[in-house]
């Protein structure tokens, strides 16, 4: 004796997904650092651990290149000129890619990291010369924030847009910003000058 078995139709309705959490807005107050906090962090990454100076040249480099954390741990010798002083920014998120000139804070640390972490292609590596994960760059930035005693967590993140701002602030034009940061929509550069105060300096006349 045969069983019938009746088979329901399909319906996206009754599979049992669980519900994606609700993406929540930052409770930060602002979501880029000040270029004094970033001075701050610098100097306590470069204070504490066995791998300060990476630490430290991980948050220069971030700051003044606005690297998002991917690109950062995917920037490799290659891309360093050091006879020209130059490197080359391979941006992601269908971003241009720039050159950008590289001073004599970076490049100090870049020589120093080059001497410290031989033999191994990428820049910034763990102790087994392997890549460092985005994790541990997130781990870097956040314990550098608090060292530098910074209130909120801090993320990689910010440091792009402290850059952002930074650029905004010292008035330059916004096309070039954008060309620098990478971005394929200058909506997204815009809110950098719009955020900065130097819009205004001339507003009033005491």
């Amino acid at each position: 004796m045969s069983t019938h078995t009746t088979q329901l139709p399909f319906s996206a309705k009754s599979t049992n997904y669980s519900t994606p959490p609700i993406k929540r807005p930052s409770a930060r107050e602002r979501e880029y650092l000040r270029p004094k906090e970033v001075e701050a962090m610098i100097s306590a990454a470069r204070a504490v651990g066995r791998h300060s100076v990476r630490d430290a040249a991980i948050i220069l480099l971030m700051f003044r290149h606005g690297l998002r954390t991917a690109e950062l741990i995917a920037l490799k010798w290659s891309q360093i000129d050091f006879s020209e002083g130059y490197i080359d920014i391979h941006r992601l998120k269908h971003g241009h890619d720039t050159v950008h000139p590289l001073r004599a804070p970076e490049l100090r640390a870049l020589r120093q990291l080059q001497r410290d972490y031989r033999d191994t292609p990428y820049v910034f590596v763990s102790e087994r010369k392997a890549p460092l994960s985005t994790r541990a760059v997130r781990h870097i930035i956040a314990r550098a924030g608090e060292l530098a005693g910074i209130t909120e967590p801090v993320h990689p993140h910010q440091l792009r847009h402290a850059c952002g701002y930074y650029l905004a602030v010292q008035g330059h034009d916004t096309r070039a910003i954008q060309d620098y940061l990478g971005h394929k929509n200058i909506h997204h550069t815009v809110r950098y000058t719009q955020m900065s105060p130097q819009r205004f300096e001339k507003f009033w006349r005491d």
